[in-house]
């Protein structure tokens, strides 16, 4: 048996106990390189136990509607950035931790212009273009020892678009 999730606009304040959305809102903090580029300052927090940042680029295939979200996973030791490259909007997956366990999910979509950072241990589904493929740079923690915990649900939720 499934459960159903609807997936929502990703707006800063509806995903903030998760992590922060990275997108340009209002003038640059800074003009920078000669007046000619203009810096919006510092707009996630990055946050490892140990270890280093790493950057990295994930090509991921598309994924469509109704998507069913088996697993969540989390990365105890690090928080974990999503920014597309190519400009393929995401459903992003999170859920609230219960002793141990993700309950309460929640389904965002981004639109153009929107990244994600995840705040670490933030329990959350697999990178997941919709529609079409995508790139994404992924900034994250690179460092020895296990950094990924796994939940696979026993009956799957299935997220619908919002229309």
């Amino acid at each position: 048996m499934s459960r159903t999730l609807a997936a929502q606009p990703l707006t800063a304040a509806d995903f903030a106990p998760f992590g922060e959305v990275i997108e340009v809102s209002g003038a640059p903090d800074k003009i920078i390189n000669q007046g000619m580029c203009g810096r919006h300052h510092d707009l996630a927090t990055l946050d490892f136990a140990d270890g280093r940042a790493g950057i990295s680029l994930f090509d991921a295939k598309a994924r469509t509607f109704p998507y069913e979200v088996d697993m969540v996973e989390r990365h105890p030791d690090g928080s974990q950035a999503f920014i597309p490259v190519s400009g393929v909007p995401m459903l992003v997956v999170v859920a609230e931790d219960q002793d141990g366990a993700p309950v309460n999910l929640k389904a965002f979509m981004t639109k153009p212009g929107q990244a994600i950072n995840l705040h670490r241990g933030v329990w959350h589904g697999v990178l997941a273009p919709i529609e079409k493929p995508g790139q994404f740079i992924v900034v994250d923690r690179i460092g020895d020892g296990p950094n990924l915990q796994e939940h696979w649900f026993d009956d799957p939720y299935v997220v619908e678009a919002i229309d």
